[in-house]
């Protein structure tokens, strides 16, 4: 990622763009089987949509004065339109998902692919005769955005429930994949599917006539992932050399480098590192040949390193002879020869058990980072040492209105507050009191810091 002359506006680079082409292949894949289909809306919305949605298009306000909008999501840009294609039950359910980019001014704090002013995403966009089909979607989609960052990216998430505080403007509930990153010790909201209700139907006038020919509003969801996951992936699995990529997504997935010695054929070496790299390409690895020759081999390992390649092979004379080659992981520097006869089968589970070692490794990072209490006085024990913390709640607005207000200082930039609201809850004993008002609790609840 490139900085740009705007404040919050970066260049996605290729190795960005590639990942982000790869989850949108794995996502279309999910979708398609849903039946969800792929438009692409304008990016300008007309201030008489806006107008219709002022509480939900609020916290976007810097683009109202203008007579055009630039959307920040597409809701008031779609729904119009729903209401001219849904007439009756024969045209719902309507499905569909846009690959777009928004523009976001509200924030003042910039992060590269955290928070930016312009990012890529998904927004998927759906309408239903009822609300049980509605809520499947939901969590259908939740579970879709879950593989994405646990199987794609090798990233641990929290799916849950968003507080009343914390939902979508104007929806009826808001689901989460919710992750945290030890290092930094914050949380970050990492896909949302929300359940919109009747709010924008009634809006919108998104109705249609039943089979026994009353007219009804309709159900409708909304969801998103953008390229924020891309930060998550490298704040998770980055180190002190530079970025490391789970195999599923890395842009290069082995990179082939020669190793010559002084008074060996060189041709013959890189030949041969050539020939590895044609031979990884026709298997469907994605693999590189570095043959430069005004670079030490020291100098290659070290930036490829620094691009996150999951595998690293060498060959040199010795190598040659023995029909071999040294291969070394990047995630965790081992090291062993291979015979060059059935690479391809051992390249391939090398790279399942690197995508599956970052996992493991991952979520064992974030298991240590998780404290479980019951107590104010633990809570902000926890908090100051940068936990996740899962604490008994009452459900309250005001209460949770609170701890952010108490959890303010000067020297965090950010308030605490409810992360998520696990969907697999422990058990809540009965006398449990709430962490923070003492009251009755109804939930355990994910707090902390977040992005």
């Amino acid at each position: 990622m490139g900085h740009y002359d705007i404040s919050g506006c970066y260049i996605l680079n290729p190795s960005a763009m590639k990942v982000w082409k790869l989850i949108r292949a794995f996502f279309d894949a999910e979708i398609e089987k849903m039946d969800v289909e792929e438009y692409c809306f304008p990016m300008f919305v007309s201030p008489a949509c806006l107008e219709k949605e002022k509480d939900h298009i609020e916290g976007f306000s810097p683009e109202l004065p203008t007579q055009i909008a630039i959307r920040p999501t597409s809701e008031t840009a779609i729904y119009p339109y729903f209401s001219k294609w849904i007439r009756g039950h024969r045209d719902l359910p309507l499905k569909l998902n846009q690959w777009v980019n928004v523009v976001r001014w509200e924030f003042s704090d910039p992060v590269p692919f955290i928070r930016s002013r312009e990012f890529l995403w998904q927004e998927g966009h759906t309408a239903f005769a009822t609300k049980s089909e509605a809520d499947k979607e939901v969590f259908d989609i939740l579970q879709i955005y879950s593989d994405v960052y646990e199987k794609l990216l090798a990233v641990p998430v929290i799916k849950g429930m968003k507080s009343e505080n914390e939902k979508f403007a104007g929806g009826l509930y808001t689901s989460s994949v919710e992750a945290f990153i030890p290092a930094a010790g914050r949380g970050v909201q990492a896909a949302t599917s929300h359940c919109l209700g009747q709010n924008f139907a009634k809006m919108f006038d998104i109705s249609f006539e039943d089979k026994e020919g009353h007219r009804s509003l309709v159900w409708q969801n909304s969801w998103g992932l953008s390229t924020r996951s891309i930060g998550v992936m490298i704040m998770t699995h980055g180190d002190d050399k530079g970025l490391v990529f789970p195999p599923l997504v890395a842009p290069v997935q082995v990179v082939v480098i020669p190793v010559p010695f002084s008074g060996v054929d060189t041709k013959i070496i890189y030949e041969a590192c050539e020939a590895v790299k044609s031979t990884l390409l026709e298997a469907g690895i994605r693999a590189k040949a570095d043959t430069r020759d005004n670079y030490a081999c020291g100098w290659k390992y070290s930036d490829w390193e620094q691009k996150g390649v999951p595998l690293r092979i060498e060959i040199g004379p010795r190598d040659l002879a023995k029909n071999q080659v040294r291969i070394v992981r990047r995630d965790n520097g081992a090291k062993a020869d291979l015979s060059r006869e059935g690479l391809i089968e051992q390249v391939k589970d090398l790279l399942g058990k690197i995508q599956e070692n970052l996992f493991d490794a991952a979520k064992r990072k974030v298991d240590a980072c998780t404290q479980k209490v019951e107590t104010w006085d633990d809570f902000m024990e926890a908090l100051n040492q940068k936990k996740l913390i899962l604490a008994p709640w009452c459900d309250e607005v005001e209460v949770e209105r609170l701890v952010k207000e108490h959890t303010k200082t000067e020297t965090a930039a950010a308030t605490a507050k409810t992360l998520c609201t696990p969907l697999e809850q422990p058990e809540l004993n009965e006398g449990t009191l709430c962490f923070a008002s003492g009251k009755p609790a109804k939930k355990w609840s994910y707090w902390g810091r977040s992005y």
